[in-house]
């Protein structure tokens, strides 16, 4: 990919409208210091002080945050948050990144997801605890479900792209529940002209119509039906073209260090990841590589082109440690001329027989 080709694509990005719907989480870090833990008198258990708190938009609400900070023209968040402590933080989290709630459901009852993250600093370093999550448990009301597809039907043909951020396993119990989830693939074939790109923790398989972005180990459940892991590239290619006939849309299939796989149903190309050093934290990288894929396949990039842009977008992302990381258009830029010929995309040979 050269830079004439790189420079229009993301130079575009302002001009991209995007609808991000799903699970909307509240990261929650509390930073712990070891030196300051004290004994509890009432059970004799270490009792850990918290000494900072930082807060960032998770799950869709990461994949939301990326997007906006590549500068595109609007970013919305369409799903469902409690009426709690924690989703005052969440909306104060979108606002303050600019990202726009009004299709975003407040529902007393239910819980605000979140993901707490106790860090422990010691020594200058910080290494994280046992999580303490909050997740519903209960599946979504046809009501609520009723809502949240209006609001796709509404909200769709004023976009360039919805990205669907299916974070929660449980059936039903998020918002991507199967009424949803049929919704988007009616929407996707009435508006053939915005790009629907799906990722999917649990039901990747279920989506029909649908750009997907899978990891390996999501793309192998989602062809066999049982955990397992890709024993090549060439099985991982296998893998995306089967998920890409099948759905009639491309596939990105993330190998989290070796980059990403484009599958197309005939074809597989592998672009490698652009290579760190240092520490990496992966939190959230995914979400980044998606935001990435989105803004780059609406200014016109073609799906390997946009996979070379989400492996730069995850390259920077995962070097910012104990925070939701996010990159900009001008690092983006500094990174691409640092990778030089390091992301060039090579077809990959399928197996035979």
């Amino acid at each position: 990919m050269h830079e004439s080709e790189f420079q229009p694509i993301i130079h575009h990005f302002p001009r991209v409208k995007v609808l991000v719907v799903g699970d909307y989480f509240l990261d929650n870090y509390l930073i712990l210091d070891a030196a300051l833990s004290e004994t509890s008198l009432e059970t004799g258990l270490e009792a850990y002080q918290v000494v900072e708190v930082r807060r960032y938009p998770g799950a869709a609400g990461t994949v939301a945050a990326n997007l906006v900070a590549l500068d595109p023209g609007e970013v919305h968040a369409l799903g469902v948050i409690g009426n709690d402590g924690e989703g005052y933080e969440l909306l104060a989290g979108l606002h303050a990144r600019g990202i726009l709630t009004e299709s975003l459901l407040q529902v007393p009852g239910r819980f605000t997801p979140t993901y707490t993250k106790p860090m422990l600093r010691d020594g200058g370093q910080e290494r994280e605890l046992n999580r303490l999550d909050y997740k519903n448990r209960h599946p979504c009301l046809p009501a609520i479900d009723a809502q949240i597809i209006a609001r796709l039907r509404e909200m769709t043909p004023r976009v360039d792209a919805v990205v669907v951020a299916d974070q929660v396993p449980e059936r039903n119990c998020g918002v991507i529940t199967d009424a949803v989830r049929e919704e988007l693939a009616t929407l996707a074939v009435a508006y053939p002209h915005i790009f629907f790109l799906a990722d999917s923790r649990v039901q990747i398989s279920e989506y029909r119509n649908v750009v997907l972005k899978p990891n390996r180990e999501e793309a192998y459940r989602a062809w066999h039906q049982v955990a397992g892991h890709p024993a090549s590239l060439a099985e991982s290619a296998a893998l995306g073209n089967a998920l890409a006939r099948r759905n009639a849309r491309p596939v990105f299939l993330t190998m989290s260090e070796d980059g990403i796989l484009v599958a197309d149903g005939a074809t597989a190309t592998h672009v490698p990841a652009y290579r760190q050093t240092g520490p990496i934290d992966i939190c959230g990288a995914g979400d980044s590589t998606m935001a990435g894929i989105t803004l780059a396949l609406c200014s016109g990039a073609n799906p390997v082109q946009a996979a070379v842009i989400g492996n730069l977008v995850a390259s920077h992302t995962v070097q910012q440690i104990g925070v939701t990381g996010t990159t900009t258009r001008g690092a983006l830029l500094e990174r691409f001329h640092a990778a030089g010929d390091e992301l060039q995309p090579v077809a990959v040979a399928l197996p035979t027989g």
